[in-house]
């Protein structure tokens, strides 16, 4: 079974803004993804605003809140729990357990423009800011250190 970090972060990363893909805008790639996690499509248009919502909220590009979605509580081995069937609601159940545990702040956006890529801060303080200090980090130390070469 998936966790909710990486259900959230699979979700949040269906869109590569490096490549230039787009997961829900391949129909064999998008079932695919939805059977590895045994999850129902949805509304392609409600599942976009959903995932365009998050990626907003935890740092991405600009976009209006996530929609609600269908989520029931089940009592399973004598516990509630939050469970979807659509990708949407699952994605959204996840998110809401994620941010009862305090975890949701955890959950960021790599602020290189070429990258996007979503990540979980396992840091300490939760102070991390790029997906990859070696990879993106780098890449913009090294161009802050060019500007800053060139204009003295």
């Amino acid at each position: 079974m998936v966790s909710d970090v990486e259900l959230v972060l699979d979700f949040l990363n269906t869109v590569d803004v490096e490549q230039h893909a787009d997961v829900l805008d391949d129909p064999v790639l998008w079932q695919a993804w939805l059977a590895e996690r045994g999850l129902e499509p949805g509304d392609p248009e409600h599942v976009r605003a959903v995932r365009d919502g998050l990626r907003g909220l935890v740092g991405g590009a600009a976009a209006p809140p996530p929609p609600g979605s269908d989520v029931r509580v089940e009592v399973v081995d004598g516990m509630a729990r939050l469970v979807a069937g659509k990708v949407s609601g699952a994605v959204l159940a996840a998110v809401s357990r994620l941010v009862v545990l305090g975890d949701w702040e955890r959950m960021k956006i790599c602020p290189a423009d070429e990258c996007q890529w979503a990540f979980f801060d396992r840091s300490r303080n939760r102070s991390r800011t790029w997906c990859s200090m070696q990879v993106c980090g780098n890449r913009e130390k090294a161009r802050a250190w060019r500007e800053r070469a060139r204009l003295s």
